[in-house]
């Protein structure tokens, strides 16, 4: 069964069934002769979302399952579609999804007439699985239910040619072919964030490259998450023995790493039509990221350790630089200079280059300097177009015959 391949660590069947939940259907059907481990997991999440799985045998076990008045949703073996044009696709109204017949054979899907091809999804009324009786059990019934579809006269729709050209469509029939569709499958999932702040580009470099594995080795976003913070806990560690710019690079490092789950996840919450699951850790991550950076900063400071009020002057200019940086991000428009102000990957690194040197406190002022300059013209253009906006020029007094 094609349905048992894999794509980005999940089978095809889990990226059909999440389609059809997130159409609408409160019962799945699926055709197979045994209840695999993958059907009883398949059955666990569409009973968690409130539908109900059912395994069938045959062809005519389907009948008794769909009234007359019911809305079918027919996805064929191995079909795999971007989640968000197929439902573009079949919310529009009902019908059977064709594909040019030379482009739909090449591809691997199953010829209609003369000049078409199905596309291997179709949404029908529920009185066309009654025909089902009356053929035989051994017919496969996406077939049996598109012929009939056919002869109700169900219409047509074109499914645009850029979908199976670009790979957002497309039948997955032998595990070479999973391996392949698998890159693209990433490149579409993936989210379109075009920044090229450090932390990103890594992160889309590694899924790139590593993201199949990773995938298919189990893992998880929150495991990634996880293994940021290991990463920053060995910061804390080496920058307690006074290894302060290594720490920073290490705390750079785990940004990244935060980022490549981040990215993972939105991938899965793509594909699978999701939302973040109850494990996400990317808050925690973050504040635990600038906790780091603050206490490694005033690890380095050349200001006097001594116990009481003077102490604390060590953390306090690391402790406005952080949010100092996570107000100019939250108020400031989305533009590559935020997506830097962001980044904790290039912050890491920059400043475990400051620690180096022994001016590191006078550096940071400056900088939380620059900030609050370059902060202070950013409002001052915005409250000057502003105003510019609201000021209209006078209408005439006098109109000229």
């Amino acid at each position: 069964m094609r349905g048992g391949l894999l794509v980005g660590g999940r089978t095809v069947l889990r990226h059909q069934l999440a389609l059809a939940l997130a159409f609408g259907c409160k019962r799945i059907v699926a055709l197979s002769e045994n209840l695999t481990g993958d059907l009883v997991e398949l059955q666990h999440v569409a009973e968690q979302q409130g539908a109900r799985f059912h395994v069938v045998a045959n062809t005519r076990a389907i009948v008794p399952l769909v009234s007359p008045e019911d809305e079918l949703l027919v996805i064929a073996d191995g079909l795999l579609a971007l989640p968000v044009e197929a439902l573009e696709l079949v919310e529009k109204a009902p019908g059977i999804v064709t594909l040019p017949v030379e482009a739909g054979i090449v591809a691997g899907f199953e010829r209609i007439d003369i000049n078409h091809a199905f596309a291997g999804m179709m949404r029908l009324p529920g009185r066309i699985v009654a025909g089902l009786g009356d053929l035989p059990s051994e017919w496969n019934p996406v077939s049996a239910l598109l012929r009939l579809a056919v002869q109700a006269r169900q219409p047509m729709r074109d499914l645009p040619g850029a979908s199976l050209a670009e790979g957002r469509w497309q039948l997955v029939r032998t595990e070479a072919e999973a391996q392949v569709v698998e890159r693209r499958w990433l490149a579409h999932n993936a989210a379109r964030d075009s920044s090229d702040a450090p932390a990103t580009v890594l992160a889309r470099i590694a899924l790139r490259h590593a993201g199949p594995s990773l995938l298919h080795a189990g893992t998880r976003p929150p495991l990634l998450q996880l293994a940021a913070l290991v990463l920053l806990l060995l910061a804390l560690g080496a920058g307690r023995f006074g290894w302060i710019a290594g720490a920073l690079c290490i705390t750079g490092l785990a940004a990244g790493v935060s980022k490549i789950g981040q990215l993972l996840a939105q991938v899965e919450r793509n594909a699978l039509l999701a939302s973040p699951g109850r494990l996400a850790l990317d808050g925690p991550i973050a504040i635990a990221l600038d906790a780091t950076l603050v206490a490694l900063c005033a690890w380095r400071s050349g200001l006097p350790m001594d116990a009481g009020a003077m102490s604390l002057l060590r953390w306090f200019a690391p402790v406005v630089l952080i949010l100092l940086l996570r107000l100019l991000v939250l108020a400031a428009p989305p533009s590559r200079a935020v997506d830097w102000l962001g980044d904790r990957l290039a912050l890491g690194l920059g400043l475990a280059v400051v620690a180096m040197f022994a001016s590191f406190d006078v550096v940071l002022a400056g900088l939380i300097v620059a900030l609050l300059l370059s902060s202070l013209l950013w409002l001052r253009k915005v409250r000057t177009g502003a105003s510019g906006d609201r000021q209209a020029p006078n209408p005439p007094l006098t109109s000229s015959a």
